[in-house]
């Protein structure tokens, strides 16, 4: 029996990063799974005005700091809500502001950072425990990340690729989703969506026992509802009205090959499981701006699944 720990969308949050490294022995597990959206979404300026006194702005509360402790406890805080703090003065703010292109290039070289003290910290957490770590970087997630998670000696890219969990379960991952309203990284049209994962199933030796790691949701499984937005982005109904946004590729190869387990995110409120045909899918849904990491852990048996739970802590 093979036991998994599969999290995702923790968008480059410290706290459920350091939780995520720790669920294997926490919860038993065999393998750790880290669907997509590893990274953050946006720098913060920390703005110098002298004397050890800083301005910072962090959603949308602004915030004096009077000392380098309140200044590490600031920095603190936005780490672990995802987010970059930057370092800066009233001067290159301004010039910042003139300069879309150079804040890119900013919020790129923090991403990269961060990510590399991440695998740092799975160095020396995961080193001599023989845990299986497996990630597949999500739409949200910039490409020059790959070669960092390469690269490691305890993670393993998954994105593409046919794992095999033990001698009866493999798995296929991509990160890739149907297309958003944000036109992020890695998104594609349907039937693109349909060739990527087709070009992985044919490869599995079983399909009906495999896991589809896939980080959107299949359309119309209830894991997919999301808020239904107007022409500028902004949600409809206060939010309450939903609509299906997961991929009918996705929907369709699920139908036909019938797989043991999907594994999915991408909607953080899709928080739930449920069944396509013989097929359980899981989004265990997302909480990382609150350093909340919620999880499935799943007992694999032959032919079948067990036992699952939904996780948080």
């Amino acid at each position: 029996m093979t036991t998994l720990f599969f999290a995702t969308d923790i968008h480059g949050s410290d706290i459920c990063w350091k939780k995520f490294l720790n669920a294997g022995k926490f919860y038993g597990a065999d393998v750790l799974i880290l669907g997509g959206d590893m990274t953050g979404k946006a720098i913060v300026p920390v703005v110098f005005l002298g004397a050890e006194k800083y301005k910072v702005t962090l959603l949308q509360q602004d915030f004096e700091i009077n000392s380098a402790d309140e200044l590490a406890e600031m920095t603190r805080r936005i780490r672990s809500r995802g987010y970059y703090p930057y370092l800066t003065n009233p001067d290159e703010l301004v010039e910042l502001e003139k300069n879309p292109e150079r804040i890119h290039a900013i919020f790129i070289a923090e991403v990269l950072r961060v990510v590399a003290e991440w695998l740092e910290i799975a160095e020396t957490r995961l080193a001599g425990s023989g845990m299986r770590v497996y990630v597949a970087p999500g739409n949200d997630d910039q490409f020059e990340i790959d070669e960092l998670v390469r690269a490691s000696k305890h993670l393993t890219l998954a994105e593409g690729q046919i794992v095999a969990l033990d001698g009866q379960h493999e798995m296929i991952s991509s990160g890739w989703s149907n297309r958003t309203p944000w036109n992020t990284y890695r998104e594609e049209d349907e039937p693109d969506l349909a060739r990527r994962y087709a070009a992985m199933i044919a490869n599995l030796k079983d399909p009906r026992n495999a896991i589809f790691n896939i980080h959107v949701p299949p359309h119309k499984s209830n894991l997919d509802e999301a808020p239904d937005l107007d022409e500028n982005l902004r949600p409809r109904y206060a939010g309450n009205a939903l609509k299906p946004v997961g991929s009918t590729a996705l929907r369709a190869a699920i139908e036909k090959y019938q797989p043991l387990l999907g594994l999915h995110g991408h909607i953080h409120e899709g928080r739930g499981h449920s069944r396509i045909g013989k097929t359980l899918c899981i989004n265990p849904g997302s909480l990382y701006e609150q350093g909340v990491l919620q999880g499935a852990l799943v007992q694999l048996g032959r032919n079948k699944i067990e036992s699952f739970v939904l996780t948080q802590g």
